[in-house]
């Protein structure tokens, strides 16, 4: 079969379009999930003003979520509790559905509540989040490191932008890795370069430590019922060696 002279060009353009509907379906669910976990947390608090509602009462809330919804993930007690943390935080509406806050992915949002007090800051690191792509490890990196402090920039001022869709960001809607947090790296880093300087921080160590250590690798590749998984850097074991 002879193939079209712009077949390639065509498929390219197929698979981006493939990619671009698939990301924008995923972030609607994903902007629906956080505007119903918003909802939760503002009738959370609505009824703990009226009533006593205290920590039993909102384990029975949680158990009583799951068994009418089982396939669901989401409703342990805990997070119940983040969904209230998140109301409180911003208790406009509006400003889920306008401000880059309302398209990350719920473990950003959560890392957000646990590791910055101030609404102004929570509200810049996730406009950066958003304008970078950034994954979750990076998102928490940035954090530890005071990025804001970093660039010197005030916290109001953030620019935004439309995410990229082969970002990291874009896969965090449905798969958030696990969070590493040193290294000082810049706004626009992706884990990849994280995972990096990670491994070049390991393997000068282990230079100091001398003979008898071994670094085991990263994206070690294993196989299970057919499918391919590999090993991140943030599993990646050094271990001792018997000499």
């Amino acid at each position: 079969m002879i193939e079209p002279s712009d077949y390639a060009q065509t498929l390219d353009a197929l698979k981006r379009r493939v990619r671009e509907a698939r990301f924008a379906a995923q972030r609607k669910a994903n902007t629906e999930l956080i505007s119903l976990y918003w909802h939760i947390g503002k009738t959370i608090l609505q009824r703990q003003k009226a009533e006593p509602w205290g920590s039993g009462v909102m384990g029975r809330l949680a158990d009583d979520l799951r068994a009418e919804f089982p396939s669901m993930r989401g409703f342990s007690r805990a997070n119940l509790f983040y969904m209230r943390k998140f109301a409180e935080a911003w208790p406009d509406e509006a400003a889920i559905v306008q401000q880059p806050i309302g398209q990350l992915p719920w473990s950003h949002i959560i890392d957000l509540l646990d590791k910055l007090d101030n609404t102004e800051l929570r509200n810049w690191y996730a406009g950066k989040d958003v304008q970078n792509g950034w994954s979750r490890a990076v998102l928490t990196h940035q954090i530890s490191t005071r990025l804001n402090d970093r660039e010197g920039a005030a916290p109001t001022n953030f620019s935004s932008a439309l995410e990229t869709v082969d970002s990291e960001l874009a896969q965090q809607i449905t798969k958030d890795p696990f969070a590493l947090d040193f290294l000082a790296i810049g706004a626009d880093t992706t884990e990849r370069d994280l995972e990096e300087r990670l491994t070049a921080r390991i393997v000068d160590t282990l230079r100091e430590l001398g003979a008898g250590f071994a670094f085991v690798g990263r994206q070690v590749h294993f196989e299970v019922d057919g499918d391919d998984f590999y090993v991140d850097c943030s599993d990646s074991r050094i271990i001792p060696i018997a000499v």
